[in-house]
């Protein structure tokens, strides 16, 4: 495949980049763009059916780039820091707390497991970053609720979580200028804006097919803390049981428990092998979860690219991408708006360079 140079850099575009914008997709990476591009002086229309009821919805809202890292992917590592470091200033801007915990544990049950958190952190801590290797004793005063036969702990003190459907709410309310279109594009030629940004996460190839995105399924559980029972993590708890990775994200009422994974196309029902499995795992780092009150069961479908990383860049003269985000969509949200809204100006972002989709053009894929 072959993506056009831009045309961006010509005088029309030199004094402000003013113009008519159409976003397409209603997600926080497309609710995020519509608003900085509004603030910025552009007349912007967003078209989206249901706005925030994707993948959005049903995020975790964890946001650990340090604590997910390994040796290979600096280049997602420094994307997902630059993103963790604006995340403060984003929300401030908000004028909402959307932040559910400060700090990440992720913690080890075997041997095996103990082994890749030394990794990661002699891997994270190369590139600048703070990590804490635990002992047993260190990760029961800091977790109580957590079990007491944890081998290792990795702590991201950095590291935050938000409520995604607050998220989702405070965006809506940012973009309050933005003309809201309540219909799906379908054909990205019958939109007459100047310039259009493709945000429509994992339903971007019907628009763009040359766009290698794929839907990978993720079903969450949402629980509710009952009155008698023990109070959850002040901090995102992960870790891998048989092989399989979850996650306890605090949330006020309780947890949100995640995530299966699925390559089962466009499906999003909630299956009982993964809802079975997101109990037993959870309940094997904090045994009280039980008692916890099973409120809601969920999927959705995280938009995947071939290596990981993000597609953030032009694809034609009017149309930028932002897709592909796959589990990073809420972590990325600061610094693809950053990105787009740079490139809407004929610029671009150098810490989003890695994410530009130009690394898929025939020959030239990594």
């Amino acid at each position: 495949m072959k993506f056009e140079k831009s045309q961006f850099d010509g005088p029309q575009f030199e004094k402000s980049g003013l113009g008519t914008l159409a976003v397409v997709g209603g997600g926080v990476i497309g609710l995020a763009v519509a608003a900085r591009a509004q603030r910025d002086g552009w007349s912007v229309q967003l078209y989206d059916p249901n706005i925030g009821s994707g993948a959005s919805w049903v995020a975790g809202g964890m946001l650990a780039p340090l604590s997910e890292g390994w040796p290979g992917e600096h280049e997602l590592l420094h994307l997902g820091a630059h993103s963790l470091a604006r995340w403060p200033e984003f929300a401030r801007e908000l004028g909402v707390d959307v932040f559910t915990a400060s700090g990440s544990l992720t913690v080890a049950l075997d041997a095996a497991d103990a082994q890749d958190l030394r990794t990661i952190a002699e891997f994270v801590g190369a590139h600048g970053h703070q990590l804490d290797i635990l002992n047993r004793a260190e990760i029961r005063e800091l977790e109580p609720s957590l079990v007491q036969n944890i081998r290792l702990g990795l702590l991201a003190p950095t590291e935050l979580a938000v409520d995604n459907r607050a998220l989702v709410d405070a965006l809506t309310a940012s973009a309050a200028g933005v003309d809201f279109v309540a219909e799906r594009v379908t054909d990205l030629d019958a939109l007459t804006a100047d310039r259009i940004v493709v945000a429509a996460g994992a339903q971007v190839p019907a628009l763009l097919p040359d766009i290698p995105v794929r839907p990978v399924k993720g079903e969450i559980l949402r629980l509710r803390r009952r009155p008698s029972a023990t109070a959850p993590p002040s901090r995102t708890i992960r870790g891998s049981v048989h092989g399989r990775p979850i996650y306890l994200v605090p949330r006020g009422d309780g947890l949100v428990v995640g995530a299966t994974q699925y390559e089962s196309g466009h499906d999003t029902q909630v299956t009982v092998a993964g809802v079975r499995d997101l109990i037993a795992d959870a309940e094997r780092l904090m045994p009280s979860i039980g008692e916890y009150e099973l409120h809601e069961a969920a999927a959705g479908l995280r938009p995947m690219s071939p290596d990981g990383l993000p597609l953030i860049g032009r694809v034609s003269e009017r149309v930028i991408v932002a897709a592909g985000h796959g589990r990073n969509g809420i972590l990325l949200t600061p610094i693809t708006t950053d990105a787009v809204a740079a490139l809407l100006t004929g610029d671009t972002l150098p810490e989003a360079k890695a994410a530009d989709p130009a690394r898929f053009e025939t020959g030239r894929h990594r």
